[in-house]
């Protein structure tokens, strides 16, 4: 009895941090509030700062406050570096259920695309979207840019353009 308390104790604090994949999510999530909080609080600054007309103040405020915001940028950046372009085969492995084909099948046949590609809008309508890349530890799209599903690949396009930026071949099961 003596040595199950050490060990389910050891096992409550170990096993949180085995179900995260990137060790420092919490740490950055942190940060970033606290960066938007400082933000806020820069922000609040320059409002008291021209509210005393004076203008050395006021620069000095300002420049406090552009650099919260690159500080804000810089872990922004931060956070999705450490989202590794494998990080999802991880997840994968242990969440067979969420990455499981299922019945699913297009109106078009398969083709494998490459990076460069370009696609008609039909590959990548409403229908294919993949609405919550996080949920699958994919990395976060840029700008005008989508995770689509094709059959048993995964891509990321450009929906102005309407080309491959990236293929995940074999990403469901």
């Amino acid at each position: 009895m003596k040595k199950l308390v050490p060990i389910a104790l050891l096992t409550a604090i170990a096993a949180p941090a085995l179900l995260v994949p990137a060790g420092a999510m919490a740490q950055s999530r942190a940060e970033l509030r606290e960066d938007r909080r400082d933000i806020r609080d820069a922000q609040r600054d320059v409002r008291r700062a021209q509210w005393s007309g004076d203008p050395r103040r006021v620069r000095e405020e300002r420049r406090d406050l552009r650099e919260a915001h690159r500080e804000y940028r810089e872990d922004l950046r931060d956070r999705d570096r450490r989202w590794a372009d494998n990080d999802w085969r991880n997840w994968r492995d242990r969440n067979r259920g969420l990455y499981a084909r299922g019945n699913w099948r297009a109106p078009f046949r398969y083709n494998r695309f490459h990076p460069g590609a370009r696609i008609g809008t039909v590959y990548y309508g409403p229908r294919y979207v993949i609405g919550d890349p996080w949920r699958y530890h994919l990395p976060r799209p840029g700008f005008n840019q989508r995770w689509v599903r094709h059959y048993n690949d995964v891509l990321l396009v450009d929906t102005r353009r309407g080309t491959v930026i990236r293929v995940v071949p074999g990403f469901y099961w």
